[in-house]
């Protein structure tokens, strides 16, 4: 009874329109793109620091935006990401499911973290004014968001960081459902059955009925 009801969150299609491993290469080639557009970035800014610095009079601060360790544990967080995303990609087309276990760890931890942002902000709403007071003064709107009331800030970000982790959520089961289907095509002993509604149904090894049903002879034939 539990292993039917998890199936009914098992899917071969995401998206509405492609299969769940189509959808993982497309989604592991995305984030490789975006953490390398960001890598080339911190990248540039180590070799040029003085184009991304910013004074302490724009930021509002005493503070720097970027030192030289924060741009080390950036560029080398980047590098970790490209080659998590690299292998989850990797491992969807060549159907290794071995290989997307670290985007899919990635995938909730950072579920996770967002999740505890939702909690933060619905248990201490006034965090939310105290952090638009430390952004710079020139900081775009920042006086119009300043002026909205307080609740209807707090519900509006709520209201973001939900749909946010719908989108998040959807994503890990695609990457979830593509997991399964890798496994269960690499393993000989289950036949994966899929049928016109696009949920895969988990069938018993063919041997096994043949084999039950051959145990049990019929009686012979006795002559009256």
């Amino acid at each position: 009874m539990q292993s039917s009801a998890w199936a009914r969150f098992y899917s071969n299609s995401c998206c509405l329109c492609c299969h769940v491993r189509t959808g993982t290469i497309i989604l592991g080639v995305w984030y490789l793109i975006i953490n390398s557009v960001v890598l080339l970035i911190l990248l540039s800014a180590l070799t040029d620091p003085d184009q991304y610095h910013l004074t302490s009079a724009e930021l509002g601060g005493e503070f720097e935006f970027m030192d030289d360790a924060n741009m080390c544990i950036a560029t080398a967080i980047s590098l970790l990401m490209i080659l998590i995303c690299a292998m989850a990609t990797y491992g969807a087309y060549k159907q290794h499911a071995a290989w997307i276990i670290p985007f899919f760890c990635y995938q909730i931890f950072d579920f996770a973290l967002n999740t505890l942002v939702a909690i933060s902000v619905l248990v201490y709403p006034s965090t939310i004014q105290d952090y638009l007071r430390q952004l710079p003064t020139n900081f775009p709107y920042k006086e119009e968001i300043m002026s909205v009331n307080p609740t209807c800030l707090v519900v509006i970000i709520l209201i973001f960081i939900s749909i946010i982790l719908a989108f998040k959520g959807y994503l890990i089961s695609c990457v979830w459902n593509c997991y399964r289907y890798i496994n269960g095509r690499n393993n000989s002993d289950v036949l994966v059955y899929i049928t016109t509604n696009d949920t895969a149904v988990l069938l018993p090894p063919y041997d096994d009925p043949v084999n039950g049903a051959a145990k049990d002879p019929p009686p012979p034939y006795v002559s009256a």
